[in-house]
């Protein structure tokens, strides 16, 4: 004891000991205190798992997104197949796969802003996930330096700890180191729980920092994958819908040279507004006519059993080429009228080369072959099938070399006659119609 007591080295040590100690607890508030706010001013870990909720929340909305642009994007494609489809097919509606571009036109555009919009949210989510690995970075670091400071504090508490509180009292050299050395020891047993707290909310906080930064980087990289899908899926419909622009083009130009070819021949007529008028007056004369007369024949092969009361088959183009006029109201001035129509088509017009093959749109009985003989001069060559009591599909100013005759069964694809110019018309074309119970009506409804 005695050694103990008087050994000038002993005290050193207990004093080294005590010195370091006094520093520790000058450190600890600085790092439970300064460094990290009290929880009463707001608890970072509190902060951080609210935190960690909006962030989910906001990943949520992006899967969102990404399903819903995916969901778009397959819209887009199934669209411009058919645009794609409605272009290639024969005889193209112009009209019908002009509106399919301009539906597709409006889906490539709102494609190209959700591109544009993922782009950007790749770009946030990038700084996103820059600033949580900060964050990260930041939280190991003050967690190292805590930990640090409770390792050294409990190295310097187990050396002091070796020299008993008897002997601190009896080689005090005052009252006032006594109060001071006690003191010491009990702040020093607080301030090491409230290190050890906060180091365990330092690990809980570093913990949700990770998670987010985790969850962050996988967004930016699923994000980062879907933008570039986006882009090439973009690029390819964009390609489409140029390919689709360029045929409808072709198809334009393609027409209005066959437009222009019939106008300028009839215009080599010279027709004047009365002539005109009574020219399309004889020929709708013409063609009620023959419909009455088909009518009666019709009758005459129903009661040898040939001709069905219904059709229960599907029709085919006639022939390919270009549609020069389609059926309904039409700005040809040589077209008659009907209803409010001041001009009006009742048919297709095909313009194709003469002697182009022309083909039964479906299954039936040639109930008429031959110039129409209510027509006046020029009379149109015209072969009349009857695919049922009610519907028959006419083939009009065809060459006068017609391969079948009345009464003859044909079927779908066989060829029925050739394109010519027979009739009042001022090109080769095949200008098609369909009759369902006795009047004509849009051939494009049974294709």
């Amino acid at each position: 004891m005695r050694n103990l007591i008087h050994t000038p080295s002993g005290r050193r040590d207990r004093l080294g000991g005590l010195a370091r100690l006094a520093l520790l607890v000058l450190l600890v508030p600085l790092l439970t205190g300064t460094l990290v706010a009290p929880v009463s001013a707001g608890d970072p870990l509190q902060d951080a798992l609210a935190k960690q909720k909006a962030l989910q929340a906001k990943i949520d909305v992006q899967k969102k997104q990404i399903a819903r642009l995916r969901e778009l994007q397959g819209e887009l494609s199934a669209d411009m197949a058919v645009t794609t489809k409605a272009l290639a097919a024969v005889n193209a509606d112009l009209v019908v796969a002009k509106k399919h571009v301009a539906k597709t036109t409006t889906l490539v555009n709102e494609a190209g802003a959700n591109y544009l919009d993922l782009a950007a949210q790749v770009t946030t989510w990038d700084a996103t996930v820059a600033q949580l690995d900060e964050e990260v970075a930041q939280q190991e670091r003050l967690l190292s330096v805590r930990k640090a400071l409770l390792a050294t504090r409990i190295r310097a508490a187990y050396e002091t700890g070796r020299v008993s509180l008897l002997e601190t009292l009896l080689s005090a050299q005052s009252f006032t180191d006594v109060v001071s050395d006690v003191s010491s020891y009990v702040d020093f047993a607080a301030q090491d729980r409230a290190l050890a707290d906060q180091i365990d909310r330092d690990r809980q906080l570093l913990e949700v920092s990770r998670r987010m930064s985790v969850g962050a980087r996988e967004t930016a990289r699923e994000l980062r994958v879907e933008a570039r899908a986006q882009k090439l899926a973009l690029n390819d419909r964009l390609a489409e819908l140029r390919a689709a622009r360029d045929e409808i083009k072709k198809l334009e130009d393609a027409t209005a040279h066959q437009l222009a070819i019939q106008r300028t021949a009839f215009l080599k007529r010279n027709y004047t507004a009365a002539q005109l008028k009574q020219a399309m007056a004889r020929e709708v004369s013409a063609q009620n006519a023959l419909k009455r007369k088909i009518r009666d024949l019709i009758a005459a092969q129903q009661l040898g059993g040939n001709i069905p009361s219904q059709y229960n088959g599907s029709l085919i183009w006639p022939m390919g080429g270009v549609v020069t006029q389609e059926y309904g109201c039409t700005g040809f001035d040589w077209e008659p009228s009907a209803g409010n129509c001041a001009h009006f088509h009742n048919g297709i017009d095909i313009a194709a080369p003469m002697g182009t093959p022309i083909r039964a749109a479906g299954d039936g009985i040639v109930v008429f072959a031959g110039p129409n003989p209510y027509d006046p001069y020029p009379k149109a060559w015209i072969v009349i099938i009857a695919h049922s009591t009610t519907f028959q599909t006419w083939y009009a100013h065809l060459e006068t070399n017609i391969p079948v005759r009345a009464g003859q069964q044909v079927g779908a694809g066989q060829v029925v006659g050739y394109v010519g110019m027979t009739g009042r018309t001022s090109g080769p074309h095949l200008h098609w119609g369909i009759v369902l119970n006795d009047s004509f009506v849009n051939p494009r409804l049974f294709l």
